[in-house]
């Protein structure tokens, strides 16, 4: 079981994924302070200064300013404002991907077809060449 387990570790599968999800986790910083500190103060300022990380629904009927101060309280809320950026950076983030994917399968065709233009011209071996010469030879004797 263990010799198993270190060839299924050490297979190249598992260690792409490893790199994959840190990769992963170094990009969703990134789009963390994209939506937060790019994309959402324009997309707010648009809509009259609103903050949407700061949306929220009171469920207890106590006054509070704002998420920070009812989580800081312990006041039960809805943040659907911190709901709608999750959102958008998993929009971001798929469509990134998505682009990643589609440009890696239209190089994977393009060195798809450079290799069978590449096995169309190249003219097969003298070897096979002389080989089939001489079978033909031998199909043309028994026939005769």
């Amino acid at each position: 079981m263990l010799k198993e387990f270190k060839e299924f570790a050490v297979k190249g599968n598992v260690l792409d994924m490893a790199v994959g999800i840190i990769i992963g986790a170094a990009f969703t910083v990134i789009v963390t302070s994209l939506v937060d500190d790019i994309i959402m103060p324009p997309v707010g300022a648009l809509l009259g200064g609103l903050d949407f990380s700061d949306y929220f629904i009171n469920l207890s009927g106590q006054e509070v300013g704002s998420l920070e101060a009812a989580k800081a309280s312990g006041t039960p809320v809805i943040a659907y404002g911190n709901f709608l950026n999750a959102v958008i950076k998993f929009l971001i983030v798929a469509f990134a991907l998505f682009i990643i994917v589609r440009n890696v399968n239209q190089l994977k065709k393009r060195m798809m077809r450079e290799e069978e233009k590449e096995a169309e011209v190249a003219p097969p071996p003298r070897t096979e060449v002389l080989l089939a010469e001489i079978r033909d030879l031998m199909k043309d004797r028994r026939q005769a």
